[in-house]
């Protein structure tokens, strides 16, 4: 598996375990819905993780998450 665009974020690095496996699953496409189940966690949980992910990465864009890097 090769490395993701995220990856080369500089804030990458800030990001603990579970924020990358979120990560990685809203790059796929999948819905905080599908990555509670896929996580065994709740929704919110999931959102969360969302919202810090974007505050570590400074990303103020959701769509931003998984748009590729120019």
């Amino acid at each position: 598996m090769g490395k993701k665009a995220f990856e080369d974020h500089p804030g990458y690095e800030k990001l603990d375990e579970r924020e990358r496996e979120v990560l990685a699953l809203l790059a796929e496409g999948k819905s905080s819905k599908e990555i509670c189940f896929l996580i065994i966690s709740t929704e919110r949980t999931v959102d969360i993780h969302r919202k810090n992910i974007m505050d570590k990465l400074g990303i103020e864009d959701a769509a931003d998450l998984v748009r590729p890097s120019s």
